[in-house]
This record gives C-alpha cells, structure tokens and sequence, in this order.
C-alpha cells in the first residue's frame, strides 16, 4: 500500500518560505492564493491511496474568491484541533503543525503562504480521519466513495463559517461504536505510557500460586495499573506469588489471548513486559483500520476479528442491545488465512452438505484416498456423479461432498454470503477446538461457538423463526436453505488490540503479520510527507 499525496505544492505549504517561488510571494494575497491553488491542482499523485486532494484547494478558495480563509484567532483553534490528532490515533507531524505554529508565532496569519498550508493540512486531517490514510483491502477505487458523503471541502467551509471546527473532526470520525471504545483505550494506555514500566523478571519454570517469584512485588503492581487486580487488592508476601497474583494474571492472560490457567510462564511474562507504549500503537493501528470501514448504516452487523478469535453480532446504531459475542476458529496463518473483506450474508443452510473444495480434494482427500480407498465411506462423503471413479476426481470430472450429519464439518448450520473466496461462517462438531488460546485451524472459514445464538440474530426479525423453530431446524433432518429478508453485512476484520462487550481491552499477536506491513505503509507515508515539506526524515 502506497500513500496518495501530492507531490509539490500541496505537500510543500508547510515548508519554509524560501521553498516557494518568488512570483508567488510577490503577488497579492488572493492571487497568491489562486496561484498555490492551481499548483496544487496540477501536481501528480500516486494513485495508490484513499482519495486525490488535487481539486481541493481550488474548490475551497473559489468559493471564498480566493480571500485568505484564517485570522489569528480561527488558526489557532485550528492548530488546536491538530494538536488533538493523537487522541484519533494521528500524528500532528502529518499535518506540519510545528511549521504552522512558529509561521503564527511570527505573525504569518493572512499571508498565502500559511493560509493555503493550513487549509490543506485541515482539508487532509478531515479525510485521514474519515478514511484512512493508506488504501484498505475495503476499498480499491480511487477516491473513497465515502468522501462523497462526507466531502472535506464543505465540511471545513462550514465547519469555519460557524466556528465550530471541532464538530466536522466529530462528524468525520466512524459512527462505530467500537471506534469511541478503541478511542477511549488509546487515551488509557497513552496514561499508562507515562509511568515507570520496568522488565519484570523471567521465572527460570512456571511459577505456581505459593512458588517464590522475587518480582511478586512488581508484578502486583503491574496488574493493579493495568486493570487486572482492583486497587484495594492485598498485596502478596515478599517474593510469593499468591492466588491473589494468580487471579489477576488470569485476567491479564484471557485479555491477551492467552490460555487463562494462571501459571506465571515466559509467554505471560513476555506479554506483561510489552509496554503501554506498544500497546498504544496496536491501538492506534485499530483505529486506522476502522476507518476503512464502508458506512454501514443502522442495522444487523456482524464483525469477525480475526487475530482476536471472535465475533461480535450487533445492532449497529443502537448502542442500547449489547452485542452478541463468541469465540470463532479460523484460517491457519500462512497456509490458509482467511482473507480481510466485507460480505453480505444472504441465507442460511441447516444440515447443509459440504462441497470439498478442489483445493482441499487435491491436497488432502485424494492422497487419504490413495492410501485407504474406503475413506470417503467412513466419512460420509459421496461423489458428484455418483460412483465416479478417483481418475474422474483427479481429472475433475467429478466432485466430492460431505452428507449432512454427525460427521460433517459444517455442523448443523452454514452462513451463507457469497463471495468468490467462497469464505462462510459455520458450526462445528469440533466444540473442543474452541477451548484452545491459538484458534488458526480452519481452510479460511470460520467456525462458531454459538451457531444457534448468530441464527437467532440473523432470522430474529422473521417472525416464523422463533428461538424453538430455530433450535428444531437444528436436529438432523434435511437440508434447508432459508433466505434472509435482507442482508446482513459481514466484516472479515483484523485488530491486534480491541475492546470487548464487558469493555476490557483486548489484545493479540499479529499472527498473519497485517500490522508489520501497515506500520511500514504508514511509515513509507510520512518520509514521503516529510520529504516534500522540507523536514528531515527520521
């Protein structure tokens, strides 16, 4: 992913004066401003990113007949709503807001220069925060659509006009109710950032309750700040770790997607010594994928968040219901990862058959056959034809399909939005899968906890599909296929960090490697913000 940015004039208006031509400063401030406005408009850009910025400049001055938009007064609100870019999980550099703040300290309001530089560093602020600064797997078009709705331009002219710039920095962020969570976590771990975070020490064996761990002390108050043991907690003997200390750390452990047994080992350490610092930044990475969401309305949503293990089903909207949440198994890391997208879940299939895809008859059922050629008879499989023979499958002449029954791999229920990944949600007859911390074990789709539960959210405004119907429907029998009355939309999502429907912060491991790769994006976008303002690259 490559940023969008315009080369030259846009980028290059918060630079130092010298930077621009002589012709332009020379010219009165309208016309100056006309002349950046149309330098801007003619640079080039890489059409890799979220949106062209072009146009912008031009269309907000046009308006205006190219009269300087600030006085000292409006840019230091401005500057103001730039300096809070950190609470969004931005980076105030982005935006020059150090130039911009010594040009206003030098008396530099109603010059063309910081006029046009602070109209493009808010024009831009308003789109990263509306979609994102690097382009998503969500959308693939140049502009976002979303820009349409939500048009900078307008929302910064209006936004100035009624001096109220902080409310289009409102009106831009994701309607989520995850976001305002994610949001609310990024400023408690940006507080946790500023205390002392020393490296507890790691236990040469697993340290159970009543084993002597010297940091018993340090650790007690590692878990008292970060949430996991209350303040009032007691705390341990020197150098024991007490049931009290095992009882927060199988907090700390269930939030960190780790097995919540309570035993003081490595792995849990290690976790416990990465620091706010880093957690700040997982959650800050959340926040920039958030905002690729499409706009989804109010209404059904169903998110999967793939690092985290879980679903989340939820009335979009309506902050009132709780949303719906269980643990889900998907894709294994690197061989099968099931890919970021959003559907549209169309109906269900109780007692469905499973069509082996080809992948999966090539890799594995043909050589099982090879070796025991009774298999598919074992596993209630058939071919399509009937009776085809191993030639017709390898030449693919024929197929094959689980029946619907115990040992089916879909379980009783398959959730249908198709998608030329061919990735649905299902039940399992593999419940004991869902027990373990590390739940990457499926081809790409997802396997759910609670297959009655999603069903009754998804079918629960169809009158006919009563909580007993659905549980029936459930029992073997034939297969059924049932059309929902509208779709539900349905996000294959990835969030190392997250807040759950208790509001506890959650985070995991990057197990598909998404947020090294984004960290590089965003990195490989600022040197080239940096690099086309002047400022030295870090």
């Amino acid at each position: 992913m490559k940023p969008s940015l315009k080369f030259g004039a846009v980028l290059a208006f918060c630079a130092a004066a010298m930077l621009l031509p002589r012709s332009t400063l020379a010219q009165p401030v309208p016309s100056a401003i006309r002349t950046l406005a149309a330098e801007a408009a003619r640079s080039p850009a890489v059409p890799s990113g979220p949106y062209e910025e072009g146009a912008w400049l031009d269309r907000f001055y046009a308006a205006r007949k190219y009269a300087p938009a600030w006085n000292p007064s409006t840019a230091a609100a401005a500057l103001w709503v730039l300096r809070q870019a950190p609470l969004q999980g931005l980076d105030p550099l982005d935006y020059g807001l150090e130039a911009l703040e010594r040009q206003l300290r030098a008396g530099a309001a109603g010059s063309a220069r910081f006029d046009a530089a602070l109209t493009a560093a808010m024009l831009r602020y308003l789109a990263d925060l509306r979609v994102g600064r690097v382009r998503s797997e969500y959308h693939t078009r140049l502009p976002d659509a979303r820009l349409k709705d939500y048009d900078p331009v307008e929302r910064l002219r209006t936004g100035l006009a009624a001096g109220k710039l902080q409310a289009a920095v409102q009106a831009a962020e994701p309607p989520l109710r995850q976001y305002g969570q994610v949001k609310a976590a990024l400023a408690q771990y940006r507080d946790l950032s500023r205390h002392p975070y020393p490296a507890l020490a790691r236990p040469p064996a697993n340290i159970r309750p009543g084993s002597v761990y010297p940091d018993a002390k340090a650790l007690f108050e590692r878990l008292v700040l970060l949430g996991d043991l209350p303040a009032n907690a007691p705390p341990p003997d020197d150098g024991i770790y007490s049931e009290e200390l095992k009882e927060g750390v199988q907090r700390f452990q269930a939030r960190h997607g780790r097995q919540d047994d309570g035993v003081l080992g490595r792995a849990t350490i290690a976790a416990l010594n990465v620091t706010p610092a880093q957690r700040v930044r997982q959650l800050a990475l959340t926040l920039e994928r958030l905002r690729w969401l499409p706009d989804f309305g109010p209404g059904p949503l169903i998110v999967v968040d793939l690092p985290a293990y879980r679903l989340w089903a939820l009335q979009n909207g309506d902050g009132a219901e709780p949303p719906l949440e269980m643990r889900v198994v998907i894709g294994t890391a690197l061989k099968t990862e099931t890919p970021l997208f959003v559907g549209q879940m169309r109906y269900l299939e109780f007692n469905p058959y499973w069509n082996v895809p080809r992948s999966i008859l090539e890799k594995e059922i043909l050589p099982k056959l090879a070796r025991n050629p009774a298999y598919l008879a074992q596993n209630a499989m058939e071919t399509v034809p009937p009776g085809a023979s191993v030639a017709d499958l390898k030449a693919g002449r024929a197929r094959v399909r689980q029946r619907p029954g115990p040992k089916n791999a879909l379980g009783a229920v398959k959730f249908v939005l198709p998608n030329p990944m061919d990735i649905y949600l299902h039940s399992t007859p593999a419940r004991e899968l869902f027990a373990l911390s590390r739940r990457d074990l499926s081809h790409g789709c997802i396997r759910v906890e609670h297959p009655a539960a999603l069903a009754q959210f998804v079918l629960g405004r169809q009158s006919t599909w009563s909580a007993d119907r659905i549980q029936e429907a459930l029992q073997p029998g034939p297969t059924r296929h049932v059309d929902l009355a509208r779709p539900v939309p349905v996000v294959m999502f990835y969030a190392t960090a997250s807040v759950d429907s208790n509001g506890n912060v959650r985070f995991a491991a990057d197990m598909y490697g998404h947020d090294a790769k984004l960290v590089k994006a965003l990195a490989s976008r600022r040197r080239s913000i940096a690099a086309s303002s002047g400022r030295p690259t870090a």
